[in-house]
């Protein structure tokens, strides 16, 4: 396992106001998480207020994309897994950056996966992440991004085994977590859908009991 940073370059990029989202008058936190939980219309497309706010292609992951696929030396023919995939941009980018590589996506979303790219839409599956709908050792390279924080306890020991067992190759996960008591509050006033609330020592305890093999990064709400 090792730590490498793919996603700075797009977190760091959008300013936030943590109290104003926490006391928001029409979409207070409960109401605005309430709504995030039914991952449908509201979750990706609804007010910003909730989450994502009308959640378009504009290109933004295609570096991420570079990156990754340069670090892991994916080529054409590799098989990429994205667990938690939302409407598939970054699988997209996959494809643009590697052609000839072979994408596929889950996510718990039918809004997500129903309204997912186009080019792409026949790569993605509503599917678990804690049961992933693939034999083992199939994919060259599984990447989450953003999605396992948003489970229990439960679920997210069994979704970590679940990417050990379909990966052969590079594996990388991107979660939410805190170094300190303020990042914590503002993680706290920011999140609609974090279920496991983990500082990086308590994230690697689960990688390692799990036997997850693969990297990590985390984001933090500074």
């Amino acid at each position: 396992m090792a730590y490498v940073d793919f996603l700075s370059v797009i977190h760091k990029s959008t300013k936030r106001d943590y109290l104003a989202r926490v006391n928001d008058a029409e979409y207070p936190k409960p109401k605005a998480a309430a709504l995030a939980k039914r991952w449908d219309f509201d979750y990706w497309d609804g007010d910003r207020r909730i989450n994502y706010g009308g959640y378009r292609y504009d290109g933004r992951w295609a570096k991420v994309a570079t990156a990754i696929a340069e670090h892991y030396g994916v080529k054409s023919g590799d098989k990429i897994l994205d667990v938690g995939c939302g409407k598939g941009f970054l699988l997209y980018d996959f494809t643009q950056v590697v052609p000839g590589v072979e994408v596929w996506g889950i996510d718990i979303s039918v809004y997500a996966i129903k309204h997912a790219k186009e080019e792409i839409r026949d790569r993605v599956r509503v599917a678990d992440a804690i049961a992933l709908p693939f034999r083992d050792n199939f994919f060259d390279l599984v990447v989450s991004i953003n999605t396992l924080h948003n489970l229990f306890c439960h679920e997210l020991d069994k979704a970590l085994r679940e990417i050990e067992r379909v990966g052969k190759g590079g594996k990388y996960i991107c979660v939410e977590s805190y170094r300190s008591e303020e990042e914590k509050a503002n993680l706290l006033y920011w999140q609609v859908t974090c279920e496991a609330f983990n500082t990086p020592e308590e994230w690697k305890w689960w990688f390692r009991s799990t036997g997850y093999t693969g990297d990590y990064s985390f984001i933090y709400f500074e």
